[in-house]
């Protein structure tokens, strides 16, 4: 019996260290995939701050759309469309001067590079909100969802204003 006691006191150190390397590659792989499940930066999408839409006067059948649009991932985003179940159209323009005169153009794409801003302002980019499909007025909010060039789709809300 004092054998089996003195085996026994000997390998209990390395029952312990073996218990020890087990437990160490258990965290160590846990930390590791529970790192990969984190958000990415391709979910992120854009950002839409400081977001707002002109009231609309009574008898007008359109108004505009600004705001600072964000991207935080590590590539580039295309915007390749706007919508909002607000408006029957919403389109993305641009307001530049061309030979002294003020155009305003649509902007079938919108990329914005990684870690980028771009400003929606009157006389630059803006959205166009054509046909409300009820009041636009200060207090209401506006739904806006864009869609990207790789398929995905972001909604924003955008408060009215009187400017």
């Amino acid at each position: 019996m004092s054998t089996y006691k003195t085996l026994l006191k000997r390998n209990w150190g390395y029952q312990v260290a073996k218990i020890f390397r087990i437990t160490y590659w258990l965290i160590l792989g846990a930390c590791i995939f529970l790192a990969g499940c984190g958000p990415s930066a391709r979910s992120a999408g854009p950002v839409f701050e400081d977001a707002w839409v002109r009231a609309i006067p009574a008898g007008m059948n359109m108004t505009a759309g600004y705001g600072k649009l964000s991207n935080p991932e590590r590539a580039t985003i295309e915007i390749t469309s706007f919508t909002s179940p607000s408006f029957s159209d919403v389109s993305l323009h641009r307001s530049e001067l061309v030979d002294g005169f003020s155009m305003m153009r649509e902007v079938s794409v919108l990329p914005i590079a990684a870690g980028a801003t771009v400003l929606l302002e009157p006389g630059g980019y803006h959205l166009m909100l054509v046909m409300p499909s009820g009041e636009i007025q200060p207090g209401h909010a506006v739904v806006i969802e864009m869609a990207t060039a790789d398929g995905r789709s972001f909604s924003f809300e955008m408060q009215v204003i009187r400017r």
